[in-house]
Parts: C-alpha cells; structure tokens; sequence
C-alpha cells in the first residue's frame, strides 16, 4: 500500500499544479484510507503537504505570469478571517449537515463554472492570459474572500475548490486563478498548520516521502496548464469537483444503505477508484480533446 501510497501522491501534486486545487481534498483519504494515518494527524499532515506543495506550483506558475499577487494578498488574508469565524460557527451545526453542505457548494461552484464563458482578454492582455490587475473590483474580491473563508471554514475542508471558481467569478481567466489561488491555499494552509502543532505529532519520515512525491507531481501540473485552452481547463476542472461531490455524497448515505447498494461503498475503494479515474481517464481526456491543446507557437 506504501508504493500505492506514494504514486496518489504524484497525483495530488499534478493536480495542484494543473487545477489549483484538488490537493486537500484527497490527501486526507489517502493518509488515511491507503497509509493507515489517524485522521487528527491526517489533517496536520494534509495542510503541511498542500501548503508547500502549492507554494512550489507558484514557482511555475509565477514564472509564466499567471499569478496576481495583489488580489493573492487582499483575497487570502480576508480566507483567513472568514476561515476563522466559519470554523467557530461550525462548532454549533451538525457534521452530516456540514458535510452536506460543503457538497452543495461544491455542486454550485461546478455548475457555475461549467455555465460561465471564458471573458475575452482586457486591453493591455497578454498572451498568457494576464489582464490589468487594476480593473479587479478590490472590494469585490475581498467580499468573496470572506466569503469562501467562512464556507471554507464552516465545512473544514474547500481550498481550491472554492477558490478558484471565486477568483474566476471575479473576473480572473482561469488559468490565472489557478496560479493565484494556489498562493491563497499555501496562506490558508499555513495557517491551519500552526493551530495543530501544538496537540499533533507528525511522522516526519512519510510526511517527506508524501510532500517530496506531490512537489514533483506539482511541477507536472503547472507544466500542463500552460499549455492547456482556458475553457478545456475550466470544465476539468468543473466536472472533478462534481466527481468529488458525487463520492462525498454516497459516502454521507447511511451505512446500512450503503452496505445494501453496494459493499464497494462502505470501503476506501471509491477514494482508490477515484484516484486512478483522475489520472487515467480525466486528464488524458483533457489533453487529447479538440481545442485542449494550444497549438505551440
């Protein structure tokens, strides 16, 4: 399970690198489901592999300017707030009804995503998909990082999944909210971090080989989004997160109704299944359809 383990974790990095997200979201499974980690240490661990993983994506992604480092720096700091106030909130509302929710806002944010075309480039554009970062209504983006702080927060869980359809809603073309919000989760993560250090003890040993594997798979990632179309990325993207909803709900069925459907359910096998279906089918998909590919220059 250990090689199985590790190979996950290639993807996890890609997928960082590629979306902007999809990290958090799997890296729990993983240590706990395929690497045996308890759940506590899973988070920890979690927040501390996403958070450098991401910041190493932003080398690529920076370099070929598809990072907006002032709306990173307005949108992350207001993540953090509502972060905070969300997580105190959610200590009063069920799991399942949380868990439920976060599934709901999964599904708006693919649906969104899957229903917005991609907006022309503003003047002084470049051809990288740069725009003015002076035309983004400021307040806008700090209302929306609170926003997705607080849902982030509410719902423990979210990173890039609402992060870069909030930064694309804000005017941002995808692939430049891709670059950006991986700044935004590193923010996030970090801060995450430090509130489990102090009650968590980290098996440094896998923590490196997990964190050594998704760097290398990051920079995979942030190689194949530069040469991927924006609306071929912005639909990957959009279904992955209506994959992610689809298992997360099986997943809050009752056990009995689970285990009566289908004992695959009631297993870490559909996390496994997922893992491979992403890296397999989805992103090959995405390659290879007609438009995907920029042609080089």
């Amino acid at each position: 399970m250990m090689a199985l383990g590790i190979a996950a974790s290639m993807l996890i990095g890609i997928l960082l690198g590629l979306l902007g997200g999809g990290g958090s979201i799997l890296t729990v499974p993983l240590l706990v489901y395929i690497l045996d980690v308890e759940p506590k240490t899973a988070i920890a661990m979690s927040l501390l592999v996403v958070g450098l993983t991401s910041i190493s994506a932003v080398v690529m992604h920076a370099r070929a300017g598809r990072v907006r480092w002032r709306t990173a720096f307005i949108f992350g700091p207001a993540g953090m707030v509502g972060a905070f106030a969300g997580g105190r909130v959610a200590g009063y509302i069920p799991p399942t009804v949380l868990l439920l929710l976060f599934v709901a806002v999964m599904i708006a944010a693919a649906v969104a995503m899957l229903r917005r075309k991609e907006a022309a480039s503003a003047p002084g554009a470049t051809e990288k998909g740069d725009a003015p970062e002076q035309q983004l209504a400021m307040a806008r983006v700090l209302v929306q990082g609170v926003a997705v702080g607080a849902l982030s927060g509410l719902v423990g869980a979210g990173g890039g999944f609402l992060i870069v359809p909030a930064l694309v809603l804000v005017g941002l073309p995808t692939q430049v909210a891709v670059g950006t919000s991986l700044v935004v989760i590193s923010m996030q993560c970090a801060a995450g971090l430090l509130g489990h250090l102090g009650h968590v003890q980290l098996p440094w040993g896998l923590t490196g080989a997990v964190l050594a594997t998704a760097i290398s798979g990051s920079f995979v990632g942030g190689k194949l989004a530069g040469r991927i179309s924006p609306a071929a990325l912005r639909k990957g993207f959009a279904w992955f997160v209506l994959s992610i909803a689809t298992l997360m709900l099986a997943a809050e069925t009752p056990p009995e109704l689970r285990a009566r459907v289908t004992p695959m359910l009631a297993t870490p096998w559909p996390w496994l299944v997922l893992v491979a279906l992403v890296g397999a089918v989805a992103v090959p998909f995405v390659l290879s359809s007609r438009g995907g590919l920029k042609r080089s220059r």
